[in-house]
């Protein structure tokens, strides 16, 4: 049942008609707190039109207003306050989360059609920092979210396999390193000599173009170059994987910029074709002057291809393969240019599905307010820190249930866990400052708090043992209960709204009010007495353990039994 539709209808028969219906429900509020009711109108609107103080409006309204659906009606100053019927409520929310179980909240708007996701993308070669967690957990969560609504996430992570950077690789490994060196330690060494090609190049910038012809060869099929680029690529693969492993992130396509490298020709014959391409300086550009933007630079000097190139190539691939109703790229704010540019160029080629190119940019990760650098070598590596939070976590598990059972899955859970859900919490947009010590906590903000709170309810329900939920009535009295039993109906508001502003932290701030307001009533109740309200009691517990494993898991976050 829609409870808000039921206050609309109430409002609807006793306002004036020129006020809408739609009117009215985008009007309506939920009051800070309970005591205050659950919908409140304002009726500052109707002040002009009916020619009295909102307040008198209020009370006027009251008075006609039917009552029979409602616990009670009031008005509060320029408000009109509704009470529902807690019995009825809860009895049909606690129903329907038990019914519909993992399906709660589940919604048809997709209709199954693709939505191609651009995430993670780490450069080959280079280790994946913590500066690669946010594309990774954010694309991943998102693809969750949306699937819930029935749209089909196809996650395409686009490695960062070809440019210049790997002509200063090759330049560094031969100038350098060696086989033996590589194959013992690959990133870490493919890292340093990446890193002190940068500190030499300041002195020597002959290297740079050193570098740039290794690319050119790479790009004109040369053997030894591509032979290089291919032995790194596959090293890097393998190091990668044991992390998206660790994070339970898969992809459907590990198609790399180089995937392009094929499909650019066609994009360049289009440009040309549609009078787009022009000179400048040798090099050919697409001019963005009336847009107040620089060119969008197609090909250098040299004839070598660029970032624009690849991702004008990659876009028309993904419409073709895909047919997306939307296509979205979770990367860094610091690219909101050249996504723009990207749409731009599309739109002049002619191609109008480029408006349904969604750009979903995040903050930086930043340690002790300074942003990460590879080329500086100042990097913090993933898997370092995913140690380090297993460690945190199985420390404070020893201290807490020493004889807990698979110790070991459990502590990898909820410190990996804890990473993860620490980033989603974030709105995306902002950049954070990581403290590990703050993270990994079992109070406060927290994923381990959230997956303690589960593991106290799954506690709960073991104790009560089997409990057969398909009676009647599961109406909740317990006035402690309201908060939580209408933060349960809420869901799957929440995951509309989390999939049509692409912010995963909307699931995790929603999850972390969930957690703090079953544990106030878990506090406040004897929810195992042996009385008539225990398997309504239980019901709600249940509920409650359902929705917090559901919120985990579209974040990407699991959730222990036990801890």
């Amino acid at each position: 049942m829609d409870f808000k539709q039921q206050v609309v209808d109430a409002l609807v028969k006793v306002l004036p008609e020129e006020i809408t219906e739609e009117q009215i429900t985008k009007l309506i509020e939920k009051p800070k707190t309970s005591d205050l009711g659950d919908y409140a109108f304002p009726t500052f609107i109707l002040a002009k039109t009916m020619h009295k103080a909102p307040n008198m409006i209020a009370e006027d309204l009251v008075g006609k207003i039917e009552t029979a659906d409602f616990e009670k009606v009031v008005n509060t100053g320029a408000y009109i306050n509704f009470f529902l019927d807690k019995k009825e409520f809860s009895n049909n929310v606690l129903h329907e989360v038990l019914t519909k179980k993992n399906e709660y909240g589940n919604a048809d708007e997709g209709k199954g059609r693709n939505v191609p996701i651009d995430m993670s993308s780490p450069n080959i070669a280079k280790p994946m920092s913590m500066g690669h967690l946010r594309s990774t957990v954010i694309g991943n969560s998102i693809a969750k979210i949306i699937k819930k609504l029935n749209y089909q996430p196809v996650k395409i992570n686009h490695l960062g396999d070809w440019g210049t950077q790997f002509g200063k690789l090759i330049v560094g490994y031969k100038m350098w390193g060696s086989e033996e060196e590589v194959e013992a330690d690959p990133i870490n060494n493919l890292l340093k000599y990446y890193v002190r090609f940068h500190k030499e190049a300041e002195e020597k910038p002959e290297l740079d173009d050193e570098a740039r012809a290794w690319f050119k060869k790479m790009e004109d099929g040369d053997k030894e170059a591509l032979d290089l680029w291919s032995w790194f690529k596959e090293l890097s693969l393998k190091e990668f994987q044991t992390i998206y492993d660790r994070l339970d992130v898969q992809f459907d396509h590990f198609t790399g910029e180089s995937f392009y490298n094929d499909k650019m020709d066609a994009i360049v014959d289009t440009l040309e074709e549609k009078g787009l391409l022009k000179e400048s300086r040798g090099a050919e550009i697409v001019d963005l002057s009336e847009y107040d933007l620089s060119p969008a630079l197609i090909k250098k000097t040299d004839g070598a291809t660029l970032y624009i190139t690849r991702d004008l190539a990659a876009a028309k691939y993904r419409k073709d393969t895909f047919d997306f109703v939307k296509s979205l790229y979770v990367v860094g704010s610091e690219q909101a240019e050249h996504f723009t540019k990207l749409k731009i160029v599309l739109k002049k080629m002619g191609y109008d599905w480029a408006d349904d190119i969604v750009y979903i940019p995040f903050g930086l990760i930043t340690t002790g307010g300074k942003k990460l650098s590879t080329r500086k070598g100042n990097v913090i590596l993933l898997d370092n820190v995913l140690n380090d939070a297993v460690d945190l976590a199985k420390k404070q598990i020893e201290e807490k249930n020493p004889d807990l059972k698979n110790k070991d899955a459990v502590a990898e859970a909820v410190g990996v866990g804890a990473v993860v859900f620490h980033d989603l919490k974030n709105d995306r947009r902002d950049s954070f400052d990581f403290n590990l010590e703050e993270v990994v906590r079992f109070e406060g903000e927290t994923g381990p708090y959230v997956q303690y709170t589960n593991a106290r309810a799954l506690s709960i329900l073991r104790k009560a043992g089997a409990v057969d939920y398909n009676v009647d009535d599961l109406a909740v009295t317990d006035e402690e209960a309201w908060d939580t039993i209408k933060l349960l109906q809420d869901f799957p508001n929440v995951v509309d709204r989390a999939a049509s502003e692409y912010e995963p932290s909307v699931v995790a701030k929603y999850v972390l009010k969930l957690a703090k307001s079953f544990n106030q009533y878990y506090a406040h109740s004897k929810i195992l007495a042996e009385d008539e309200g225990l398997k309504a009691r239980l019901a709600l517990v249940k509920s409650v353990s359902i929705v917090l494993q559901m919120s985990l898991a579209l974040l990407g976050v699991k959730a222990p039994e036990e801890m």
